[in-house]
């Protein structure tokens, strides 16, 4: 748990004078010992599950309100029926209380409140200051190299159509510094005028410096100066009779055409701003967020955060600001689709994490609230289609339960695949399934340890996945209280894969658990698979069954899943050098190292002086890097 902010006190009631009462009574016996100070309370059922946590400008004010024996919503009746116990804990201010209600809704994830499950980070484009010839590229994660930023864009695929974009355009060039260095002659971006080569010096450092700073242009809403500019060249230079280069300023002109015409909204009242607007159905919340920088869209995302048992829209709103600009720089400007309850707080916490004002608004007329009109379509539709694909799940999990007679539709599949070249950089690959389709934050993969194991024994390897899965589930939930244990058990494999899987799970006491293994057919053809389960015949479903294509979906996913790991492990071995094993030389001092050497058989070689010339390498991890190479055994 965080550290309480300065100034906090923790409080709890007498456990002996409240442990008779529940609900109503059991929260008023708890005013007399509260103020009318800021802070954070928390609610906790007879299991001491936190099943609340809330932020108050005067703790005894607003706890009082759940003293009221009516006037609530069901959701908040029900979560007052449930208490059994409460803590508080007071701030010195209510930004504070703001702040701390955040990171104990992170860390205890309760029941009750408004939670944002999707915690990715969003790309943005580096120009990167390092190089003579800057390079440009996407940029996940913290900003700690040295360049220019342009962001948040909504996804990786917006980044690479963008960074396609700017390549055609500015010709700049996408290879790390490393393979720059190393270039004798053009590659192929050059040669289908995707880059204009200064690896090997087709442009000079002053002329490139120009396309950079047309793209950073562009990149902040300046394409009309850079058009007009292009022009003016392409002019000069046919006055000159200089055709083939007019030419090719005549393709740049023509590509930055093409690229303006899709932008799709393009405010031009609206330099910088995150449009969020939530919509509400069914006890289900979409927010959409629309990200606007430099007067140009640069995509939207949807989320589906969890609403806490039935909050109202207010509530939604206000929790995935604080939670979703937790590890995110806020812009200026945040436009919403309804006014929150503690908006004052909300931007003066939003403004102490950007270092800068931060202002929300709820536009009600002008190209401003046409823009959240906008994004509160796109939620209402979005949410539409999750729900109709929700409902299909749905009547796929009945169906999966009829076909395998199972008790009740699964509410979490796991399948199980394995991947490696004659037993070489095995990995085994689990994925997850369940009504909302595929939980990619559940998928694991697991590296075949066993040094017993015959390369290439699939039986074995599928033995030590299951063992090593199912004892950290016994260490970890031996009561199965959680949703983390399977409903059913997918294999990609016959009857001696489903065998070996059994015999594992009878040895560890876990044998409730129905399992089913699909195996390829005649000819090996989709569409022929036989499924096995322990003690029982293979059968098959119809060639139509929509059960079936549902099965086959899983397991190609599982495939694709561990072949993908299957293929990076196989990679970092292929790029594995005796650097790996340098104390004090992670991947950054790796990469200077072979960008200045060359190799690692060079830098193996290299004296102390040269090492130590190295941007980034110390003089006591250069002793250390010649130590390991030239002390003798």
């Amino acid at each position: 748990m965080s550290a309480d902010p300065p100034g906090a006190k923790t409080t709890q009631g007498d456990a002996t004078a409240t442990a008779a009462l529940t609900g109503h009574a059991l929260i008023q016996s708890y005013l007399k010992t509260l103020d009318h100070s800021p802070g954070v309370y928390r609610m906790l059922n007879a299991q001491a599950e936190v099943l609340y946590v809330g932020k108050a400008r005067a703790l005894r004010a607003r706890v009082s309100n759940y003293a009221r024996p009516s006037g609530h919503s069901a959701r908040i009746q029900r979560m007052i029926h449930e208490t059994a116990a409460m803590m508080f804990l007071t701030t010195r201010t209510e930004t504070e209380a703001l702040l701390l209600e955040q990171n104990l809704i992170k860390q205890l994830k309760p029941r009750y409140n408004v939670l944002l499950r999707d915690d990715k980070s969003f790309p943005n484009i580096l120009v990167s200051r390092t190089h003579a010839f800057p390079q440009i590229k996407k940029h996940r994660g913290a900003k700690t190299e040295k360049g220019d930023y342009f962001g948040p864009f909504a996804s990786a695929g917006a980044v690479n159509r963008t960074l396609n974009q700017l390549q055609r355009v500015f010709l700049l060039r996408n290879c790390t510094d490393a393979v720059f260095s190393s270039r004798t002659r053009p590659c192929l971006l050059y040669q289908i005028k995707r880059c204009c080569a200064p690896c090997v010096g087709k442009i000079s450092a002053e002329d490139y410096a120009v396309l950079v700073n047309d793209a950073q242009r562009f990149l902040q809403g300046k394409s009309t100066g850079v058009q007009q500019d292009l022009a003016r060249e392409m002019g000069a230079a046919s006055d000159a009779m200089e055709f083939e280069r007019a030419a090719a300023l005549r393709d740049r002109i023509k590509a930055l055409t093409a690229v303006q015409q899709p932008q799709g909204i393009n405010p031009q009242g609206v330099a910088e701003a995150d449009v969020v607007a939530v919509h509400m159905e069914g006890g289900q919340a979409c927010v959409q967020v629309f990200f606007i920088r430099s007067n140009q869209s640069w995509g939207n995302r949807d989320f589906y955060p969890k609403t806490g048992s039935g909050a109202e829209a207010p509530e939604v709103l206000e929790a995935f600001l604080g939670q979703f600009y937790d590890d995110k720089p806020p812009p200026r400007l945040i436009l919403l689709s309804h006014p929150i309850e503690d908006a004052d707080l909300m931007v003066q916490l939003l403004s102490d994490r950007a270092g800068r004002k931060v202002e929300l608004a709820v536009p009600l007329r002008g190209q401003k609230a046409e823009l959240v009109e906008n994004a509160a379509r796109n939620a209402r539709e979005s949410l539409a289609r999750r729900m109709s694909e929700s409902a299909a799940q749905s009547r796929l999990l009945e169906g999966l339960a009829e076909a395998f007679a199972l008790d009740a539709p699964p509410r979490r599949i796991e399948v199980y695949d394995n991947s490696h070249i004659q037993g070489a950089h095995a990995v085994g690959g689990m994925i997850v399934a369940g009504p909302e389709g595929f939980a990619k934050s559940q998928y694991r993969k697991f590296n075949i340890r066993g040094e017993e194991l015959t390369p290439g024994d699939d039986f074995g390897m599928m033995k030590e996945v299951l063992t090593r899965r199912f004892a950290r589930l016994l260490k970890e939930d031996p009561d199965r209280e959680t949703a983390a244990w399977p409903d059913l058990l997918l294999i990609d494999g016959g009857a001696g894969q489903v065998s070996a899987v059994a015999e594992i799970m009878n040895e560890m006491g876990v044998e409730d658990i129905p399992m089913v293994g699909v195996a390829k057919g005649v000819d090996r053809d989709h569409g022929k698979e036989e499924f096995h389960r322990p003690g029982q015949r293979p059968f098959a479903l119809r060639m139509n069954d929509p059960v079936l294509y549902f099965v086959q979906r899983l397991r190609d996913e599982a495939h694709r899943w561990a072949i993908g790991a299957h293929r990076a492990k196989r990679a970092k071995a292929v790029s594995a050098t005796p650097l790996d094993d340098i104390p004090g030389v992670g991947a950054g001092r790796k990469r200077a190292l072979l960008a200045h050497f060359g190799s690692a058989k060079a830098v193996s070689r290299a004296g102390l002086p040269d090492l130590q010339a190295v941007p980034g390498i110390s003089a006591a991890l250069a002793r250390s890097i010649h130590d390991f190479f030239n002390t003798k055994a």
